[in-house]
Parts: structure tokens; C-alpha cells; sequence
């Protein structure tokens, strides 16, 4: 029976890819739920202003630039006087947005999830107060995300100087954009306005761009990127922005120090990572302790320190992903409920949505040595794939690492414009605990991209066909 002495059974605090999915859940299992949500459209982050409005630009930036430079003539298919309409790309993004949002707002009505408009803070373990409204649940589910980490010394006014959510909406392409931070979310949103026509910098403190992903895969995509036009300045710092008359100054100078430089630009993009939301939760009257990176402490089932309350997604220890968040937001209301909710860390696929697209399962070819010791190593060109090949699409490759004494796949590294969709066949292995023979004896459809998975898992005993 419903525990009358609370308002609810649960209350989830944000309403992006963890806390909408961890609210639906929890109501599909039967408990009374709500989920504050400050913002006037549910979905987060990811949905209002990160994942889904980005992928909508790296589409339509991928289908000018096939337009303008001559991709499609080369197929036979010729155009003339090809122009851009930005308002029309920003439009059409936001109209996406909107029908996703609205899609949510469909689904809390459908499973009758409570949505309550406004910040919460906590007033005790069981207590939290809405838009001036107090409001008290069973089991409480901290789900607010993260923002955007900023530069000390750097002010961010969403016209020269933007984050993520500013570069979503230049209302025109940069001359010239500097991007401080050569991690996912610098990469794909310079990669949108290079495409538009923008001369695009990519500024890293590290030496490699792509700091995580697998050694190889950095060098590689590094090589892609330079040959599209980006400009790379690795092992680089940024000391400050200054901007005057619509024009930002940026100053940098060597990682290891040196003689500092100055880069002119009129749109400067702070990416240089996201840290946990927790502002104005008040954490403290509930007791919540956080970790030394100042994330909500939680254990191997997603409960904090205190009884009754849990946290999940971006807030938690973690890759930052909606997916994670989501995978972590069914398992939580699962527990809740009194089931059994897992979410396996070691199998959590990372994208990177540029063109060609890079994705990564499991662990880099550095962290496998690292963890077992003797790992064996399949790779497989796509430049030697027939269907690749077809569609003038050959840039990367497969990676698959096996642990050299049990061959059990540890990770996979793809490098194409299909990497995205293509991983998930590895991590769908790697759940069932496949060895590399696995992958390589299951038959793939001839000609796709995927036979290039096939064809690295077979490498890892050292006998590709095709090269």
C-alpha cells in the first residue's frame, strides 16, 4: 500500500535524461511520483540545449558542406548557387526540440507522473521546497545534471564569448572561432561551423585532443580534423579573453610554458568540461555528502548517505552521459521499488558526433594493458570495406582489444561516419561477455560498414580477409 504519510512515494529532483526516465520507471512500478523541473520544457540539458538541438546542427552542417564541396558531384548529382539559410538550420532544430520535449510532457501525463514547476531545495531527508511550495516523498532521487565548467578570468555573455548553449545559436557563422577545450563537446560544435564556413581554432592544455578515448584513436582523429580544415593548437593554455567592439582577444601561451601568442576571433567557445549541478539544492540540511570532486556520493545501488535519498546521472560519479543517466534512472526505481536495478559502468558507450563519427566501448588499448596485463589487438582499415569504399566513405578504422588469455573483448575503438550506431554491436557482445572469436564467427550482412567489426575481431587472431 501507498505510505500515506508522505506526498508522494517518489519525488525526482530534475527532469532530464535521469530524472524524466527515472520518474516514468518509477511510476510504471506502481508508486505515487513527481518531478521537479525548473525549466519550462522538460528533457534537461541534453534535450533543450545540449545532445539533440547539437545533433539537429551537425545534420544540416553535414548536408551543406556534402552540397558545397562537391561530395555530390562526385556521385554525379550537380548543383548550382547553393546557399546557406542559418535562421531556416536554427528553425528546424528548434521545432525538433520542441516535438521531443512535448514528447516527455506526453509521457509524464500518460504514466500520471506530477510535475512540479521550479527549483527544489531540501529542507530535510524527506522534505524538499518547490517555487515556494513544501512538498515531502518516501525516496527522494537527485537527478539535476551538470553545467558548464568555467574558465577562471573568463566571462561568458553569450554573444562573442559562448558555452555550449551560445554556440547552439550564433545568429550568424563566425569569421573565426576559437575553441577553448578539444573534448566532445568543443569538437562536434566546431565541427558545426567549420562546415558552415568559420576558420575554427581548437585551443587544448593536454598534448592529444580527445582526452579518455584510446591512444590511437586520438592520433587519428586528430590527422581527420587537421585535414578538414581545423586548426589544433595541443599542450596550449588559455590565460585569458578579452573582448572589445563585437572582437574577443584570446591569449595563450605553452602548457609547459613559454612565449605567449594572441588569437583574434569574433566568437570564442568555452568547452573545457561540465561539473555537477548542486547549487541551491541545499544538500546540507539533508546531510548528502559529496566526494572530493564534489559529485553526490553514492553506492554500487545509487543511494547516498542518507537514508531515502539517491542520486543518479551527471551528478554522480561517472561518465557524464544521457545514456548513462538513463540506464542509471531505470535502476534506481527499480531499487526503489524493491527490485534488483544494475547498470554495468564497464560497458557504457562514448560518442563523439563529428564526421567522421568516433566512437569507444570498454576500455582504451592503454587501460587494458594497464588492467590485465597482455592484451591482443585486432584492426581493420575501412579503406579495405567494399561498402566504404562505395560511398567514397573510407576514413577509420575498427579496434577491437582482447585480453590475450581468455579473448575476451575489453573494448572496441570505431573510427567512421556509422561509428555512432556501430559500437552498439560490441557492447551488446561485451554485455554477453564475447570473445573476440565471437564477433568474428557471427555472420555480417555483405556490403555494410559493420563488416569492418567482423574483420577486427578476426585480426585479433592475426587472419583478416581483406587485408
Amino acid at each position: 500500500m501507498a505510505d500515506k504519510t508522505y506526498d508522494y512515494d517518489v519525488l525526482v529532483i530534475g527532469a532530464g535524461p535521469g530524472g524524466y526516465v527515472a520518474a516514468i520507471r518509477a511510476a510504471q512500478l506502481g508508486l505515487r511520483t513527481a518531478c521537479a523541473e525548473s525549466r519550462d520544457t522538460l528533457g534537461g540539458t541534453c534535450l533543450n540545449v545540449g545532445c539533440i538541438p547539437s545533433k539537429a546542427l551537425l545534420h544540416a552542417s553535414e548536408l551543406y558542406e556534402e552540397a558545397t564541396g562537391g561530395h555530390l558531384a562526385k556521385f554525379g548529382v550537380n548543383f548550382e548557387g547553393v546557399s546557406l539559410n542559418l535562421d531556416q538550420m536554427h528553425a528546424e532544430k528548434a521545432k525538433a526540440v520542441g516535438e521531443l520535449t512535448g514528447g516527455i510532457e506526453f509521457l509524464f501525463k500518460k504514466n500520471k507522473v506530477t510535475w512540479l514547476k521550479g527549483k527544489a531545495a531540501f529542507k530535510d531527508g524527506h522534505t524538499v521546497e518547490v517555487a515556494g511550495q513544501t512538498v515531502t516523498a518516501k525516496d527522494i532521487v537527485i537527478a539535476t545534471g551538470s553545467v558548464v565548467t568555467p574558465l577562471p578570468g573568463v566571462t561568458i555573455d553569450q554573444e562573442v564569448v559562448v558555452d555550449s548553449t551560445g554556440a547552439l545559436a550564433l545568429p550568424k557563422v563566425p569569421e573565426h572561432l576559437v575553441v577553448i577545450g578539444g573534448g566532445v563537446i568543443g569538437l562536434e560544435l566546431g565541427s558545426v561551423w567549420r562546415r558552415l564556413g568559420a576558420k575554427v581554432t581548437v585551443v587544448e592544455y593536454l598534448d592529444q585532443i580527445l582526452p579518455g578515448f584510446d591512444g590511437e584513436v586520438r592520433k587519428e582523429s586528430a590527422k581527420l580534423f587537421k585535414k578538414q580544415g581545423m586548426e589544433l593548437k595541443t599542450s596550449t593554455k588559455v590565460t585569458g579573453v578579452t573582448v572589445e567592439g563585437g572582437r574577443a582577444t584570446v591569449s595563450v601561451e605553452p602548457a609547459a610554458g613559454g612565449a605567449a601568442e594572441t588569437l583574434s576571433a569574433d566568437a570564442v567557445l568555452v568547452a573545457i568540461g561540465r561539473k555537477p549541478n548542486i547549487d541551491g539544492l541545499n544538500l546540507e540540511a539533508a546531510g548528502v555528502s559529496l566526494t572530493d570532486r564534489g559529485q553526490v556520493a553514492i553506492d554500487h545501488d545509487f543511494r547516498t548517505n542518507v537514508p531515502g535519498v539517491w542520486a543518479i546521472g551527471d551528478v554522480a560519479p561517472g561518465l557524464m552521459l544521457a545514456h548513462k543517466a538513463e540506464d542509471e534512472g531505470v535502476a534506481v526505481a527499480e531499487n526503489i521499488a524493491g527490485q534488483t536495478g544494475i547498470v554495468n559502468h564497464d560497458v557504457i558507450p562514448s560518442v563523439v558526433y563529428t564526421m567522421p563519427e568516433i566512437a569507444g566501448v570498454g576500455l582504451s588499448e592503454e587501460a587494458a594493458k594497464a588492467k590485465v596485463g597482455e592484451v591482443k589487438v585486432g584492426k581493420f582499415p575501412f579503406m579495405a570495406n567494399s561498402r566504404a569504399k562505395t560511398n567514397r566513405d573510407t576514413d577509420g578504422f575498427v579496434k577491437v582489444i582482447a585480453d590475450a588469455k581468455t579473448d575476451r573483448v575489453l573494448g572496441a575503438w570505431i573510427i567512421s561516419s556509422l561509428a555512432g550506431t556501430m559500437i552498439a554491436q560490441v557492447a551488446q557482445a561485451m554485455e554477453f561477455g564475447a570473445t573476440s572469436e565471437d564477433i568474428a564467427y557471427t555472420c555480417h550482412a555483405h556490403p555494410t560498414h559493420s563488416e569492418a567489426v567482423k574483420e577486427a575481431a578476426m585480426a585479433v587472431q592475426g587472419k583478416p580477409i581483406h587485408i
